[in-house]
């Protein structure tokens, strides 16, 4: 099995201004493209990884292979979580549940952009949910995958800088408060349990 690079839901341009089709451009075919390539060479290397699923992958290994099949699931899901048709306050579900967890909308705005921007270094800002559909934010270092604690990822957001440098330099504050323009709610009610 050779891994494939999963197409974006949308044109590289259809973020835009809250992201350019430059960072695009360079966030989906540089880096989530250089996973995949990379995966692939390790996968030549001992065939019995390229049977296996990203989320295979992501439960049953580390280093280099971990961080691979992690950054291509990662970067994929991070791609649904946004939407030229996002932004806004959540409806459905998933406004429900993020009332019924942080109190209202607001305090779960604040409390997920402080862990996007107060993340140190490298990685991603995810609200997950457990069996029950609780709702918690959690964050990850590097291709840290909330999958491998047993978590049911619904949004994130990546905080490495390739995520926002071309149009925000190193304003990560900036880059999460137009993240929250983009938000694809639709897909984040998809993820929760029925």
């Amino acid at each position: 099995m050779t891994y494939e690079l999963p197409p974006l839901p949308y044109a590289k341009n259809a973020l835009a201004p809250h992201l350019s089709e430059e960072t695009l451009n360079f966030h989906y075919e540089k880096h989530h493209r250089g996973y995949v390539n990379k995966l692939n060479q390790l996968a030549a290397e001992k065939p019995a990884w390229a049977g296996k699923s990203y989320e295979e992958l992501i439960k049953t290994e580390s280093g280099v292979v971990f961080n691979q099949a992690a950054q291509i699931w990662n970067h994929t899901f991070y791609w649904k979580s946004l939407s030229p048709n996002g932004g806004g306050a959540p409806t459905g579900k998933i406004a429900e549940l993020i009332n019924e967890a942080f109190g209202s909308f607001d305090a779960f705005k604040e409390k997920f952009s402080a862990a996007a921007s107060g993340h140190f270094g490298s990685g991603w800002a995810w609200l997950v949910r457990d069996d029950n559909n609780k709702l918690q934010i959690v964050s990850t270092h590097d291709a840290g995958n909330p999958i491998k604690d047993g978590h049911n990822p619904v949004l994130t957001c990546d905080v490495w800088e390739h995520a926002y440098y071309i149009d925000f330099r190193n304003d990560r504050p900036k880059y999460i408060a137009t993240w929250w323009n983009l938000v694809n709610w639709e897909f984040a009610n998809s993820n929760l349990k029925p």
